[in-house]
């Protein structure tokens, strides 16, 4: 284990001794340019917005100048709250701050939905110093006067993008008009659109502008490809795909909660380790299905867009849109589930003939085309399988919000 006397790079950060022992155990070689810039910021006690690619470290770039902050003071009260927009990135971030407070008397703990209330409220009124917490089930918690804020100091805002998307923002306006108006305050997100704007004006006080990458871009070191391939011939495409060698650790993204099912399914008839998870699998199912993907006991996971900013997951080699996102920032946080940290990683997205107009709109946020990748053994032509009467299925319902559009589209004739 590194010492602070190899001067290592993030000894010139102005961290504690202890922390930096920590960061050096947890296998840190150099600090990202997200914290090389939000650390000695956060530090002198600014406001701070930071705008930086998914998976660039800005966890570890609020976290550690926050620990410094509450290592000079008595511990047992709640002093800095992180709200997040998903069960598992606030899972996510207790991990990592247990890592990160390591040698310290610092003490957090993560409350979020789908899970009990006892334990969490037990936490809580026991006293700690961190809280992370998802907007709705922060808010039970505080309607039942489980939580104390009166001594809070740093208010979190990390993913503050999604928690737009995902409707939070009702929520987190009833959480902030409840703290501390004396406060720090940082907002962290991968892409700042005009609502983040709004927002930031009317919770903050002249914060620092932080913005180590282009907005609305992915990693330089992803390679994207399209394959256009007809509807009902995607898993077929999928299934093939990940016979490749290459294809190690697969996150599939699907628009719907039925249609991860059916893909999970098909693939795993297919004889490949194969997990799910979206918004109606419980919280241990989902736990259990990230572990498995984590570990490599599972090749593929099949998620939807509720889940994609919760999967922190490193060595994810290939990240498939195996159906197009409608907006293209939800490109760019779908695909930065890999090359995290500066690594490589491939997106394969599919397109059928009425996703094109979709696709166009990733293809202009990105600057450039993507080239289009055929496979010539692959029988793109091949009909669709014949339905049986009587045997369709339930009526398809409608997507829940933040799922997108219909899963029925209308087959055309494929020619690519």
């Amino acid at each position: 284990m590194q010492t602070t006397h190899t001067k290592n790079p993030f000894d010139f950060l102005g961290l504690d001794p202890v922390l930096l022992r920590a960061v050096y155990g947890l296998g840190y070689e150099a600090p990202t340019p997200i914290q090389k810039e939000a650390i000695p910021a956060i530090l002198s006690g600014r406001d701070v917005i930071g705008t930086a690619q998914t998976g660039s470290g800005k966890t570890a770039a609020f976290l550690l100048p926050i620990l410094q902050r509450l290592m000079k003071q008595s511990p047992g009260r709640t002093r800095a709250l992180v709200l997040s927009p998903t069960r598992e990135l606030a899972a996510q971030i207790e991990v990592a701050l247990r890592g990160l407070a390591k040698g310290t008397r610092i003490r957090g703990h993560a409350v979020y939905g789908g899970v009990g209330m006892s334990p969490q409220e037990h936490a809580l009124r026991a006293g700690v110093d961190v809280v992370v917490a998802t907007p709705g089930r922060l808010l039970d918690h505080m309607s039942r006067r489980n939580v104390d804020f009166r001594g809070l100091q740093v208010l979190v805002l990390d993913e503050a993008d999604r928690m737009l998307d995902m409707g939070f923002l009702p929520d987190v306006r009833r959480i902030v008009d409840a703290l501390p108006r004396e406060r720090q305050t940082l907002l962290f997100s991968a892409t700042m659109a005009p609502e983040i704007e709004t927002l930031s004006r009317t919770i903050m006080r002249n914060p620092v502008r932080i913005s180590v990458s282009p907005p609305h871009r992915p990693p330089s070191t992803i390679r994207h490809e399209v394959y256009p391939v007809p509807q009902h011939l995607k898993t077929s495409l999928l299934v093939r795909l990940l016979g490749r060698e290459d294809m190690m650790s697969v996150l599939v993204f699907v628009r719907t909660k039925r249609r991860a099912d059916r893909v999970a399914r098909q693939v795993g008839q297919a004889g490949f380790d194969v997990a799910r998870i979206h918004g109606d699998r419980s919280q241990s199912q989902r736990e259990t299905a990230l572990a498995g993907f984590r570990s490599g006991r599972h090749q593929v996971l099949i998620a939807t867009d509720v889940a994609a900013r919760g999967i922190d997951v490193e060595g994810i080699s290939h990240v498939v849109n195996y159906d197009v996102p409608t907006v293209p920032t939800d490109y760019v946080h779908r695909v930065g589930r890999t090359a995290r940290m500066e690594a490589t990683g491939e997106a394969i997205t599919f397109v059928t003939p009425e996703d094109e107009g979709d696709l166009r709109g990733i293809e202009r946020a990105l600057g450039k085309p993507i080239p289009r990748v055929t496979l010539p053994d692959f029988d793109y032509r091949a009909p669709p399988p014949p339905k049986v009467r009587g045997h369709e299925g339930p009526r398809p319902r409608r997507p829940s919000h933040g799922e997108g559009r219909s899963d029925r589209r209308r087959y055309r004739p494929f020619r690519p």
